[in-house]
């Protein structure tokens, strides 16, 4: 097939999800064609079957807020064109998916039906969407879609409980790359971090509210206060800044390290005991599989998705929102050495279910499945 993806370039999960599935199906031997307005930060390697194009938006006086939908739609509009494709697969319902039907009825004048599909991957439904700014549009351009996906059982649910939808959603989950994700020998960089044999714990995120990253700073501190440990924070964003002062607030400053932004996130989490992901809301949690995937169990909050894949006493725990002394007990029954090599083995055993063969075929049969949709609408 001849597949167009529309996405957010970001470190952000529907850009990362976005991209690995991209990447997939050129190794597969689809034709790829990114469109975005930038190169995607995991489009890092050369393949034959892969194309990025760029979407330019001039700027103009006139306008106060570059238009970058309607410079998205005409991109989207040439490259169905010109390359001749067969689908187009939209992340993340604001703007791709109104973009992608503004296309095809431009499209459409022109002999030619492309489906769409979109996929929703959370703060596009959860947060954003339900603002009355953006909710018609975000109803509208999800059912003139020729197929819906959600990555998460929870977010299917929500997005029918908040929007008049009628198109059938169907749960396709965020996978992982397990020849990147694992357990690497990176002993030396433990060493150096936990030379006296400390507990390693992790949290990698954007650093927003959503997150909660003071739960994750006064979870550790708990923890700390019972056994020797450290904390590494991956990632940056708004509440970054606010985080260093409360380390130097709680006098655990010289316990953590603030990594910033790292790509090859799998090194670090080679090296961890313990994943921390005690966030308000997440669709699915892909920063918590990545740490399955490298043997590191997960303790987490119950919200949104995440209980779909971590499972409560096998690959980790979870705790309702805000429950910190709750997350604190349950990190330190799995950091306790008899409990904490079948919490590491069954993480990786549950990432093994999400290993990414097993999940594109289901995005191959759902493009199958929109293309003879849209054919036989022609016919």
């Amino acid at each position: 097939m001849n597949i167009g993806i529309v996405c957010y370039p970001t470190f952000g999960g529907s850009g990362v999800v976005a991209t690995e599935l991209g990447k997939a199906l050129a190794q597969r031997g689809h034709r790829v064609h990114f469109i975005t307005y930038s190169q995607p930060v995991r489009l890092d390697f050369f393949n034959e079957n892969l194309f990025y194009h760029e979407v330019y938006v001039p700027a103009y006086p006139l306008f106060q807020f570059p238009p970058y939908e309607l410079a998205l739609t005409s991109k989207m509009v040439d490259i169905v064109q010109n390359e001749k494709l067969d689908v187009l697969h939209v992340h993340y319902a604001i703007p791709h998916a109104s973009a992608a039907y503004m296309a095809k009825q431009i499209l459409r004048t022109r002999g030619i039906n492309i489906p769409v599909v979109t996929t929703l991957h959370g703060t596009d439904i959860t947060l954003v969407g339900k603002d009355a700014s953006y909710e018609p549009v975000v109803t509208f351009s999800i059912n003139q879609s020729d197929g819906v996906t959600a990555v998460s059982a929870d977010l299917k649910r929500e997005t029918y409980a908040y929007f008049a939808i009628e198109k059938d959603i169907q749960v396709i989950p965020n996978f992982i790359d397990l020849s990147r994700f694992r357990k690497q020998n990176k002993s030396h960089f433990r060493a150096a971090i936990a030379p006296d044999g400390e507990k390693l714990l992790i949290h990698t995120s954007n650093f927003r509210s959503v997150k909660r990253v003071e739960d994750v700073l006064r979870i550790f501190a708990g923890v700390r206060a019972a056994l020797p440990a450290k904390l590494l924070l991956v990632g940056d964003g708004p509440d970054r800044s606010r985080m260093e002062k409360l380390a130097r607030d709680l006098n655990l400053q010289q316990d953590i390290r603030f990594l910033g932004k790292l790509e090859a996130v799998e090194e670090v989490l080679s090296v961890s005991d313990l994943f921390l992901m005690p966030s308000e809301n997440e669709s699915f949690g892909l920063a918590a599989l990545e740490a399955m995937a490298c043997e590191v169990p997960v303790v987490s909050t119950n919200a949104g998705g995440i209980p779909e894949l971590n499972v409560h006493g096998v690959t980790g725990t979870v705790s309702a929102i805000g429950d910190v002394a709750d997350m604190v007990k349950n990190a330190l029954f799995i950091l306790d050495d008899e409990n904490l090599p079948r919490f590491k083995d069954a993480a990786r055993a549950r990432a093994e279910e999400f290993e990414i063969g097993q999940i594109v075929p289901m995005y191959e049969e759902c493009y199958r499945s929109a293309i003879e949709a849209a054919q036989s609408v022609v016919a």
